[in-house]
């Protein structure tokens, strides 16, 4: 009997709830074929730790990733060199990462069930591939207004991956390794969001923000490549006509649960929280007291290296004490973290941004997973949900801090921040007297 191909109808839902330990799907012939047709129980086993298929699938994520956030994020350094050579202010200047993380935001609410009717993977590999053109084609752009364009384009083609990578993960991996495995893709976004800021900051102190764009849109689309070959097919996937009927009645379903309404809540807040405070922190660090060059400040943004190893470590931390108790603790060193960055001491300030890194990559690690184990259906549109909070977040507090830092610099800043993070930490507080639903 061949092996069953992606999207093969035959398949049965993966278990949930008590069954999760079974780690393999089986497939039965129809009962009226002939005795003589019928092919013996078969197996399809999902993708085990330890295997040479798991190895490739953690490399490609890793690619993914790295490449999805470094596309992303490779603007924040940049900000002030847009301010000085198209002459326009620092909160018009923030339209380049807020505009694309909004259309990336609505974007994501239909990549899911893109997914669902084309296939996880092939709507991937396009969105990285998108990605990476769009991003050497913003590296040329002549003017603010076509630049705003092409980035809004690459909000676009981004959305392709972020909730389809969850859904392929929970899909595909086996249940005592999946954790595993979305924290390394996590910890490959961290490593994205870094080499996009730190790279670019780099490359443009050495030769201008038109060549450090198009390096970062050169190494995405190597990293696409590798992420194409690497991410072995669909196993557990089927097939579904995309309609907007039955996109909307899985949104609604998802929407009833208090639980997933007050983890959408937090990637909200959280999420908005960490990109203003990366907006416009080097904005603070080029002026007085501080004073620091663009690769000056462009090293700062290393402190994503602490983000990398948060997700994996806070994932394990959770599996001894609990997700419920782990939320609250990385909200509350992120508090912790921003008030670390309001002295005028360069020091503080670095173990402050380092603090509110770890914070943020340990509360999205264990809110995103907690999304995937509480939602019962339709993993792909809950992931789409929690992600288009997430980046509305980015979008919308980002843009106010605009305003604050308009009105009141840095102090501004730190007030905007603290009471977003307050109301994330009395979130958390709640979520943790959750009642459990099914696995979650």
């Amino acid at each position: 009997m061949k092996k069953p191909a992606e999207g093969n109808d035959s398949l049965p839902p993966r278990a949930h709830g008590p069954g999760q330990e079974q780690i393999t799907a089986r497939i039965f012939m129809p009962d009226t074929l002939p005795t003589t047709l019928r092919a013996p129980l078969r197996e399809v086993p999902f993708i085990r730790r330890g295997t040479a298929e798991f190895r490739r699938a953690n490399l490609a994520f890793l690619c993914a990733g790295f490449a999805t956030f470094a596309l992303l994020y490779c603007v924040q350094p940049l900000l002030p060199a847009f301010v000085a050579d198209f002459r326009i202010s620092p909160a018009a200047s923030s339209l380049s990462l807020s505009l694309t993380t909004a259309v990336m935001a609505f974007c994501l609410l239909v990549a899911g069930a893109l997914s669902d009717a084309w296939g996880r993977k092939p709507v991937m590999v396009v969105s990285v591939m998108a990605s990476a053109i769009l991003t050497l084609a913003c590296a040329l752009a002549p003017g603010w207004e076509l630049f705003l364009g092409l980035r809004l384009l690459l909000g676009i083609a981004l959305s392709g991956l972020p909730a389809v990578a969850m859904a392929y993960i929970a899909e595909e991996m086996e249940p005592s390794a999946s954790g595993f495995a979305l924290g390394l893709y996590i910890s490959g976004t961290a490593a994205g969001g870094m080499a996009g800021r730190v790279l670019t900051g780099l490359l443009q102190d050495w030769g201008g923000w038109h060549w450090a764009m198009g390096s970062m849109g050169l190494l995405g689309l190597a990293s696409a490549i590798i992420f194409w070959r690497a991410l072995p097919p669909s196993r557990h996937f089927s097939p579904r006509p995309l309609a907007l009927d039955g996109l909307m009645a899985s949104f609604t379903l998802h929407l009833r649960d208090a639980g997933l309404r007050w983890l959408f809540l937090e990637a909200f807040l959280f999420m908005g929280s960490f990109v203003t405070l990366y907006n416009y922190i080097g904005f603070r660090l080029i002026a007085p007291p501080f004073s620091l060059g663009p690769g000056a400040v462009a090293l700062v943004f290393t402190l994503y290296i602490v983000g990398i190893g948060a997700s994996t470590l806070v994932g394990g931390l959770a599996d001894r004490f609990g997700r419920r108790a782990m939320l609250w603790v990385m909200l509350l060193l992120m508090l912790a973290g921003l008030g670390l960055t309001l002295p005028p001491s360069l020091p503080s300030t670095v173990a402050g941004i380092a603090a509110m890194t770890f914070g943020f990559f340990g509360a999205h690690s264990l809110a995103s997973s907690w999304v995937g184990r509480r939602a019962q259906s339709a993993r792909a549109q809950a992931s789409s949900l929690y992600l288009f909070a997430y980046y509305m977040g980015a979008s919308l507090i980002g843009a106010a801090g605009g305003w604050a830092w308009a009105r009141g610099g840095w102090g501004g800043i730190g007030w905007m921040l603290g009471g977003i993070l307050l109301v994330a930490f009395l979130v958390a507080l709640r979520l943790s007297r959750l009642r459990p639903v099914g696995q979650a």
